[in-house]
């Protein structure tokens, strides 16, 4: 009797065990977890012109202000009107930043002509141009802002060759000066240099 017995006992421990085993290996299996790398944000493309040392189109990052502009540019000129511009805006792709000058207006967006022709002119030096009247400039050959060569910019008072670079990339991007002001649009060329030019140049035929 006490055989039997043990035999019915190990018979229901068995099937105990496996009721238990099917049980566990019959539950629902999780997912495995798989890590995703944080999505990286687009860069973004701008344009600066104005009174910065260097003009031109930069990449930055996203999140990137007018001042990292400025700087990725070079920083600001002397003559840059730096509380015209809000330094601390957010920029966005293909936006185009404008720094003004003391003195002058920001470049205003023009339409790009055809290549300009080359003429003669007359150079007159600092001291001349210092005591020539009206009357008196108008009879010389003035210097066309519109179609000089960088050798006749570069006669003028103050315009050495990488103004006169600067002149004539102002003028290939936004078309011909519509008046003799309009050359302080160009980085480089504040007040004091126009009161030093503004008698020799020209942006008539």
């Amino acid at each position: 009797m006490k055989n039997i017995l043990y035999v019915l006992i190990g018979m229901m421990t068995g099937f105990v065990l496996a009721a238990i085993l099917l049980v566990v290996t019959r539950l629902p299996g999780g997912q495995p977890v798989t890590l995703e790398p944080a999505p990286t944000q687009a860069p973004v493309v701008i344009q600066i012109i104005g009174a910065v040392v260097k003009p031109g189109v930069y990449t930055l990052q996203d999140g990137s202000r007018v001042q990292d502009a400025v700087d990725a540019a070079g920083g600001l000129l002397a003559e840059a009107d730096s509380n015209s511009v809000n330094l601390a805006a957010r920029l966005e792709d293909g936006q185009q930043i404008n720094i003004p000058s003391l003195g002058g207006s920001a470049l205003a967006p023009m339409a790009t002509s055809a290549p300009f022709a080359v003429i003669s002119t007359t150079t007159v030096s600092t001291a001349e141009a210092s005591t020539l009247t009206p009357t008196a400039a108008s009879s010389v050959s003035l210097i066309n802002i519109n179609t000089a060569t960088l050798q006749q910019l570069d006669t003028l008072p103050s315009i050495g060759p990488v103004t006169a670079q600067s002149i004539v990339t102002y003028r290939q991007q936004h078309g011909p000066f519509q008046h003799i002001e309009d050359i302080m649009n160009v980085s480089g060329i504040g007040p004091v240099t126009f009161d030093k030019i503004q008698k020799l140049i020209t942006v008539g035929p």
